[in-house]
C-alpha cells in the first residue's frame, strides 16, 4: 500500500486555527501550538459565557427595578410581592424597560403593588 502524506490536510487545519486566532496578542496569533491552546480556551469561554449572559442580564434588570422601586418608596422584594398579590404578571425584563423608558407606567404598577401590600 502506498504511503499517504497528510500535508494538505494538516496545513488546512492549522490555517483554520490561526484564522480563529486572528487579533490575539503576541505569539498567540502566529505560532500554531500557542494559538491552538488559546483558541480552545477561547471557545470554552464562549460556551460558558453564552449561558452566563442570561444570569448577568437578570442581575441588571433586578438592579434597575430595585432603583426605580426605591424611588417609589418600595424595596425590590416588596414590589415583586405586591405585584404578585395584585395578579400582575410582568417579567423582569419588561419591568426594567418600563422603569427606564416609561417611569409613569412603572409608578402606576408600584402604586398598585403598594395598594395590595396595604390591604
Amino acid at each position: 500500500m502506498a504511503r499517504v502524506k497528510g500535508g494538505t490536510v494538516t496545513r488546512r487545519r492549522r490555517k483554520k486555527v490561526l484564522k480563529l486566532a486572528k487579533g490575539y496578542y503576541g505569539s498567540k496569533h502566529t505560532l500554531y501550538k500557542v494559538a491552538n491552546q488559546q483558541v480552545m480556551k477561547s471557545l470554552m469561554y464562549a460556551y460558558r459565557d453564552r449561558r452566563k449572559r442570561k444570569s448577568e442580564f437578570r442581575k441588571l434588570w433586578i438592579t434597575r427595578i430595585n432603583a426605580a422601586a426605591r424611588q417609589n418608596g418600595l424595596s425590590y422584594s416588596r414590589l415583586m410581592h405586591g405585584l404578585k398579590l395584585a395578579g400582575i404578571e410582568v417579567n423582569r425584563k419588561m419591568l426594567s424597560d418600563l422603569a427606564i423608558t416609561d417611569p409613569q407606567a412603572f409608578t402606576q404598577l408600584a402604586d398598585s403593588a403598594k395598594a395590595q401590600l396595604n390591604k
